[in-house]
């Protein structure tokens, strides 16, 4: 996988009771385009996304690193572009795989699918049933059954949620859900924490 499809930054919640774990996959391939040293320098690239540019101090190169995108700006590789599932830690069965994230905030109406989306975050289950996350490039915070991996509830907030949210519960029995919504390099960037009570 590419550096993006590589890593997770979110990592995965888990079930411990029934001893399933949820994870986020992105699929995107990645280019990496190695640049002689002589242009890289002459050309002093600044990095903006999804253009992104090193130096590689003491080579004879500096490197290119974008996303492999068709000219109508989606991913060059089969779709989901971004998934969702739960894996029995016992068996390492997929219990359930979805698509995250749909094209809404991408491209516009009536290009709204649910194709799944790249998505940088992680999610947090909860012992009522529900697992939790933002993550996609959509403006969605969502929550899905634990055992079917079916949607049950999603929200439209401000900016992309690329965070792992929490869970916390107060002295008198309430629980709540929060997020960070600040965006990432394909969304816009804003600043917004939201804070969602579960149903008792």
């Amino acid at each position: 996988p590419s550096n993006t499809g590589g890593i997770n930054w979110g990592g995965v919640s888990m079930d411990a009771e029934n001893g399933v774990i949820f994870v986020n996959q992105m699929y995107l391939g990645i280019v990496v385009q190695m640049i002689k040293r002589e242009e890289f320098d002459a050309k002093n690239p600044v990095t903006k996304f999804p253009d992104e540019y090193f130096a590689m101090k003491g080579t004879p190169y500096g490197a290119k690193r974008f996303p492999l995108m068709s000219k109508f700006g989606t991913p060059c590789n089969p779709r989901p572009w971004g998934s969702f599932q739960a894996v029995d830690l016992k068996t390492g069965e997929t219990l359930w795989k979805v698509p995250l994230g749909t094209t809404r905030d991408l491209a516009p109406f009536p290009l709204w699918f649910n194709w799944g989306t790249p998505n940088i975050g992680g999610s947090v289950a909860t012992s009522g049933g529900l697992v939790f996350i933002g993550a996609a490039a959509d403006k969605y915070f969502r929550a899905y059954n634990s055992k079917t991996g079916e949607e049950v509830w999603k929200y439209r907030i401000p900016y992309t949620a690329n965070a792992s949210p929490i869970s916390y519960r107060l002295s008198n029995g309430k629980q709540y859900v929060v997020v960070a919504a600040g965006g990432h390099g394909f969304s816009a960037p804003g600043d917004a924490i939201l804070a969602f009570a579960l149903p008792d």
